[in-house]
């Protein structure tokens, strides 16, 4: 059974944040299940969690129960998918309180799917430009698909298109979550693995003249035949 986190940042009830971030849930669950592994998805809703991340940016000592089980879900899953509306051109500041709360490295190698929701296509670059360098700096392994989804983009082109990204973000996810089962690795092995033969020896497996040229040689004088 693999475990993964949806956490989302929407402030409103329903939320286009949300509605991205369960679009992209459903596409890794759907990814799993189809490599044979059973998924149990937690989400966290970090508005329902604002009052507790105030208390601790203020009060480490304080108590926050709600806080500490969300943490505990994040730090301990397979796989993480982290989706936040776009604030001045950033990620939002309850977004960053939450990640703020986190000890270092305690996202160390866990496969980490960003998206991000807008009202125009101007802040694409949230991804890289924010919530791509906020993810490394907790050393979490972030697929290359990032998923932006702006509110004038729903019913066009460009929607049917991000529709396609979500696929393939959710593809990314699942290989890091589970290894695929439609691929096989190199005959060779993985680089460096091969261990090549003193020089001057040869296996005793391997005919040193398999086309008897030294006797063909060892006749000739030189001349024109």
């Amino acid at each position: 059974m693999r475990s993964l986190v949806l956490v989302t940042a929407g402030l409103s009830s329903p939320s286009s944040t949300r509605a991205l971030g369960d679009a992209l849930s459903a596409a890794t669950t759907a990814r799993v299940s189809a490599r044979g592994e059973g998924i149990d998805v937690t989400v966290v809703e970090l508005r329902e969690l604002a009052g507790e991340l105030a208390e601790a940016m203020t009060n480490w000592v304080s108590p926050t129960p709600r806080l500490h089980a969300a943490q505990t879900a994040v730090t301990k899953a397979d796989g993480l998918i982290a989706v936040s509306p776009v604030f001045q051109g950033s990620y939002s500041g309850l977004f960053k309180m939450f990640f703020d709360t986190l000890e270092p490295h305690s996202l160390e190698g866990l496969p980490t799917l960003i998206a991000a929701t807008g009202g125009s296509s101007r802040h694409a670059l949230v991804l890289d430009y924010a919530l791509r360098p906020l993810l490394n700096y907790l050393h979490a392994t972030v697929v290359p698909t990032g998923i932006f989804q702006a509110t004038e983009d729903f019913g066009t082109a460009e929607g049917a298109r991000n529709d396609k990204r979500i696929e393939r973000a959710a593809e990314e996810l699942a290989d890091l979550m589970v290894r695929p089962l439609d691929r096989v690795s190199g005959l060779a092995g993985r680089l460096g693995e091969a261990e090549e033969a003193p020089q001057g020896e040869l296996s005793q497996d391997v005919d040193p003249d398999p086309s008897g040229f030294r006797a063909l040689l060892s006749r000739h004088d030189g001349q024109p035949s």
